[in-house]
């Protein structure tokens, strides 16, 4: 109280402390603020009381404006692939690197929804390689057993230099079991974000997203897995989905129906869906021949040496992509179905139920004009040399 006393004495006459409740007097101006008082000189009181109301003032527009204005940025994306069997996945990924670089989304993170440290290791190498190292790498645990692998490429991970022992491609985690579970990753990289401001992309399996949906309040968030979604993202693009008349079971969800009846009865109904069914990225081929002769400056480039190691020519399109590319650039892109519902049924059939009030839409398929150009935008990324 002594320095507090000396300080005010400095700076203006007269003071008056006392320790019945506060009174401010200066000419007509009175404030009752607690068991203080200070009568000061016009100066100093002055000063205080328009710095005192200017922080308030700046501090509700600051909140208001926070909790008013919508995110309009560019969108942050996780990428879900079951890496480590198709090879569209590959490109999906390699395009986010360079959509990232070109400020057009920032990749938040990527979820490996298919078991197995190697497949975790290969998106290592993508991320790595690709000058993205420190974009997180969530690894599914619990999740599908044994699912169906029609390219096994993993294992170029861990491929090496003539030597036999340098490894041809560096990884920024070489400890096993060091990646979080991916609705873990899900849990923390939402719970950072703006509201209403991630684009989540999934090019394979469901499962950490129902994990996701299923989980509760933990150290990164106080909301439910649902809650969490509803509050943070935007939309959710899913390759997959049968549409039209036909009656079939869609691969990606057959693979674990349980986990995508979970996610599909707990996806909350206010937060946009698009499904790219497989019709409309199937008339995009991107041949091994093609992909080995875009990459012409050197052989050791991840998805190269897939190409170069392991049969490709296996029927692959370029199917996942076609989500991240609307994802990003939005849909002017894409002639998209009308609004509605959806839910799946045991033998993993989606139903499609139109409504003006719905979250879902689905893209349609395109001429071969358009084919092309989608097919273009894909070779023109993999053609852009790594600088690692």
């Amino acid at each position: 109280m002594n320095k507090l006393k000396q300080w005010v004495l400095a700076a203006t006459r007269p003071l008056v402390l006392t320790k019945r409740p506060l009174v401010l007097t200066m000419g007509p101006l009175v404030l009752t603020m607690g068991p203080l008082v200070l009568t000061m000189g016009p100066l100093v009181l002055t000063m205080v009381f328009c710095c005192i109301m200017m922080q308030v003032s700046c501090s509700s527009k600051d909140e208001t404006a926070t909790q008013d204005k919508a995110y309009t940025d560019v969108p942050f994306v996780i990428l879900d692939t079951d890496i480590g069997s198709s090879t569209d996945d590959l490109f999906a990924l390699e395009m986010l690197y360079h959509y990232d670089e070109q400020q057009l989304c920032q990749l938040l993170g990527v979820v490996v929804d298919r078991e197995g440290e190697a497949n975790a290791d290969f998106a290592d190498v993508m991320n790595t390689y690709f000058g993205h190292p420190d974009v997180p790498i969530g690894l599914v645990q619990n999740g599908i057993k044994n699912p169906t692998v029609w390219i096994d490429y993993a294992k170029v991970a861990y491929m090496t230099e003539a030597d036999g022992t340098t490894p041809m491609f560096l990884r920024t985690i070489n400890q096993p079991g060091m990646r979080p579970d991916g609705h873990q990753l899900y849990r923390r990289l939402l719970a950072q974000q703006p509201d209403h401001s991630v684009s989540i992309v999934t090019t394979g399996f469901v499962t950490s997203l129902a994990q996701l949906l299923q989980s509760e309040a933990d150290e990164y968030s106080a909301l439910s897995g649902v809650e969490l979604v509803r509050q943070k993202v935007k939309c959710i693009y899913l390759q997959g989905g049968v549409f039209g008349d036909a009656e079939e079971s869609d691969f990606n969800f057959a693979q674990g129906i349980t986990f995508a009846q979970t996610f599909f009865d707990l996806w909350p109904k206010d937060v946009d869906m698009v499904f790219s069914p497989m019709e409309v990225g199937q008339a995009m081929e991107y041949t091994p021949e093609q992909v080995i002769a875009d990459v012409s400056w050197t052989d050791r480039h991840p998805i190269k040496q897939v190409y170069m190691t392991c049969d490709c020519d296996t029927g692959q399109r370029m199917w996942d992509p076609m989500c991240v590319i609307q994802a990003v650039e939005g849909d002017s892109l894409f002639s998209l179905s009308q609004r509605g519902t959806i839910s799946i049924t045991p033998q993993a059939h989606t139903i499609f139920t139109p409504s003006a009030t719905g979250n879902v839409r689905y893209q349609l398929p395109g001429n071969a004009q358009w084919a092309a150009m989608m097919l273009e935008k894909i070779r023109t990324m993999n053609k852009v040399r790594s600088t690692m």
